[in-house]
């Protein structure tokens, strides 16, 4: 396994009782490379992310998060080796402010744990680290807003904010513009890229404009199974890609 590869999966397998949804997934991201996960409804796209995240244990095969192997461990204990993750549906404390959203992240990476005598607004490294970032993802002007009553797009903008913050070097976004405007698209696919550089990203997406925008490789899942991983140029012209996915969106309209 090379020391280059931030993420490996080998032969990994999940079975819901008799039905196998990952079937063999064979798969190496290099450190700070651009992966996006393309395929069809039902494929295993989410049911991929929650193995590599930690949500589910694989029935069979290995994952590795620098070289160290994760399958089976605890999400939050995954997190804590520098995995990150945004969830379909936005996943953020409704009725704390951005700027709390955002300190909460932050606590842990900086050495601050639990303590029920603590001021966090004594906590200056905290705090502005999470100033930091609300400037990153242009929510300064919303500080103190709740959450719960920012618009869609600045709720997703604030989920990868979050995701971010903690400081994980491999990040995981799952369709991180459904929902959005071809305006707030573009503008999203900017912000990804401008916070996630250097990184390790991982996407699930159903845009292909955004794969092609975003992704250095695209690897592509039917039936549980990736039967293509390259370059987003060699993905377009690949006869079975076509077949299989790429010339179905295009009888959509997609």
């Amino acid at each position: 396994m090379s020391p280059m590869h931030s993420l490996v999966l080998r032969d990994v397998r999940k079975q819901f009782g008799k039905t196998e949804i990952i079937r063999g997934v064979n798969l190496e991201v290099a450190a700070g490379e651009c992966v996006a996960i393309i395929g069809p409804n039902g494929a295993g796209k989410s049911t991929l992310f929650n193995l590599i995240s930690g949500r589910f244990a694989p029935s069979s095969g290995s994952i590795h998060l620098h070289g160290q192997r994760i399958d089976g461990s605890k999400p939050f204990e995954i997190n804590r080796q520098g995995l990150s993750r945004s969830f379909q549906i936005t996943n953020i404390f409704p009725k704390l402010s951005v700027f709390e959203n955002l300190r909460c992240s932050v606590l842990w990476s900086l050495g601050h744990r639990y303590s029920f005598w603590s001021f966090l607004s004594r906590l200056k490294d905290a705090n502005d680290l999470a100033n930091e970032w609300m400037q990153r993802i242009n929510l300064t002007h919303k500080s103190q807003v709740l959450a719960m009553n920012l618009t869609y797009a600045e709720q997703r903008a604030l989920e990868i904010g979050i995701t971010m913050a903690g400081g994980a070097d491999v990040v995981l976004l799952d369709e991180p513009t459904a929902g959005m405007s071809s305006s707030e698209t573009e503008r999203f696919i900017e912000l990804i890229k401008t916070v996630t550089k250097g990184k390790t990203l991982l996407t699930v997406e159903h845009d292909m404009g955004v794969v092609f925008g975003l992704a250095d490789k695209i690897a592509v899942l039917v039936y549980g199974e990736i039967i293509a991983y390259d370059t987003p140029h060699n993905i377009r012209s690949n006869a079975l890609v076509q077949e299989a996915y790429l010339g179905s969106q295009e009888e959509q309209g997609h």
